[in-house]
């Protein structure tokens, strides 16, 4: 089975912030989960580089956009290290020499196919979302996404047929051949279809571009409207343009093409991308996970809106366990969700150092003080019959793209076995030199313990590592030494 998945990628206009973590943190999980069941999975990521608010920030910074569009994108792919992930692949747009082919080919197939006409069009375009909107589709005169009004705009254009493909995009959807979860932004995505697609700009003209961008093939005087041209990058990455195996493995005969994205994209890759792929005769991905955004202060996270708070500053002083861990126990399926250090902290503290931490903790010291550090590891018992039910729940609920459920499941265990151990109190089986039922009980901990490892290292790879060392793997266990230090909240920064 192969699982290829996917982050959106982002304008490089300024340094990344928390927002963009939640994805990449969130689609690092799938592709860990789906590798520790055992599948092929291959993990992608990159950089959306032709935007024209890339070019503008450039300009204000009085650099090459070349440059100065490298020097940023750097930044993102720097997160791979600071967030443990694990991808299989990074692409920069404007560098790769594998993505311009891409483009190119999937513009002809569907330039073959009768999809493209030109027209002159004016309307009201976001250089923030770099997108057209209808008057009906702002609030108050104003862009939801960055909450100020558009310029309006007039250019000619090439436009693609999307009209040509309204039933077919509804037919997939609905039948579950293109998944969208969770199932209220599939409804979402309906309504947007049924409230009746227009036929959109595909292109942009080259002056207006400043020269940046792919040209269109066979017109020297537009550039590929960078939706379009990032979209492809799911592709490209796959030696599309160059008919590669990877195209054949992980997409035409691939299992599943999972794409994970925020909530302000979602009709470019739940509608715009499908068309796309059905005009030049491609499969479709099989499942879109959406999410919602990451607040500070009650208002998303953006570059634009001038709140954005950088990763590496949190991640120096709090560590990266707990990052990861606020992403993927606090922010909810559904709806935003509110970055405080305090909240961060405090699930880092209740389920990891006082939960997973204190649990191994106590039973190895336990384990050294009344048995030299040798137990019996029995082979059932009602925690292990907890334990081993787990699995099963994680995969349940990552189905669902449910994070928040997912690591519920964990906790629930780590809970329950806190909750026998200070029933049980293990240390007065020691007193009372009852060393053999003192064994089997710790035992079954110890054992409890590395299902609860094997079921985080998707979500807190480093921490999951530490604490599996912790445990060993045989009857003679380790002296304890803390997976999940407490932070000093005192000496942070942030």
């Amino acid at each position: 089975m192969t699982y290829y998945v996917t982050t959106a990628i982002p304008y490089v206009n300024a340094e990344p912030h928390l927002g963009h973590c939640l994805e990449y943190v969130q689609t690092d999980v799938l592709a860990r989960h789906h590798r520790l069941r055992g599948q092929d999975v291959r993990f992608l990521s990159g950089t959306d580089d032709h935007a024209m608010k890339n070019v503008t920030a450039a300009r204000e910074a009085g650099e090459d956009v070349a440059a100065f569009v490298a020097h940023n994108g750097q930044r993102f792919a720097d997160l791979g290290d600071l967030l443990e992930l694990s991808w299989d692949d990074f692409i920069h747009t404007s560098s790769d020499p594998r993505h311009r082919p891409a483009v190119e080919k999937a513009w002809t197939l569907c330039a073959e196919r009768g999809d493209f006409y030109q027209k002159s069009y004016t309307g009201l375009y976001c250089t923030g979302c770099e997108q057209f909107y209808t008057p009906d589709e702002l609030v108050d005169g104003l862009c939801r996404e960055h909450n100020r009004p558009p310029e309006h705009v007039t250019e000619n254009n090439w436009f693609f047929r999307l009209t040509r493909y309204t039933d077919r995009i509804r037919e997939v959807i609905t039948s579950g051949e293109v998944e969208i979860q969770p199932v209220q932004k599939r409804n979402e995505v309906l309504a947007f279809i049924d409230s009746g697609l227009q036929d959109f700009s595909v292109s942009r003209p080259m002056a207006r571009a400043a020269g940046w961008g792919i040209p269109v093939p066979g017109d020297r005087d537009q550039v590929i409207y960078v939706w379009w041209d990032a979209l492809v990058n799911y592709i490209s990455a796959l030696d599309y343009g160059t008919d590669g195996d990877a195209f054949r493995t992980w997409w035409t005969e691939g299992d599943e093409r999972v794409h994970v994205i925020g909530k302000g994209i979602t009709r470019f890759h739940a509608v715009y991308w499908l068309a796309l792929l059905l005009s030049a005769g491609e499969e479709l991905p099989s499942r879109i996970i959406v999410h919602d955004y990451v607040n500070l202060g009650g208002a998303k996270l953006s570059k634009s809106v001038g709140n954005a708070l950088g990763p590496k500053g949190v991640v120096a002083d709090y560590g990266v366990d707990a990052l990861r861990w606020w992403y993927c126990r606090e922010v909810p399926l559904l709806g935003d969700a509110e970055f405080t250090v305090e909240r961060m902290t405090t699930a880092y503290t209740n389920d990891l150092a006082n939960g997973v931490g204190n649990l191994v903790n106590r039973t190895l010291a336990l384990s050294h003080k009344y048995l030299d550090g040798t137990l019996t590891i029995p082979t059932d018992g009602p925690l292990l019959a907890l334990a081993r039910a787990l699995p099963g729940q994680v995969d349940a609920a990552l189905a669902e793209s449910d994070f928040r459920g997912a690591t519920a499941a964990i906790c629930h265990v780590s809970e329950q076995a806190n909750r026998v151990f200070a029933a049980v109190k293990p240390w007065a089986l020691g007193k009372d030199d009852k060393r053999d039922e003192l064994s089997l009980f710790l035992g079954e901990v110890i054992a409890v313990c590395r299902i609860v490892a094997q079921e985080l290292a998707p979500f807190i790879p480093g921490g999951a590592a530490r604490t599996a060392r912790q445990l060993g793997q045989g009857a003679d266990v380790p002296t304890p030494t803390p997976a999940f230090p407490r932070l000093d909240l005192s000496e942070s920064g942030s």
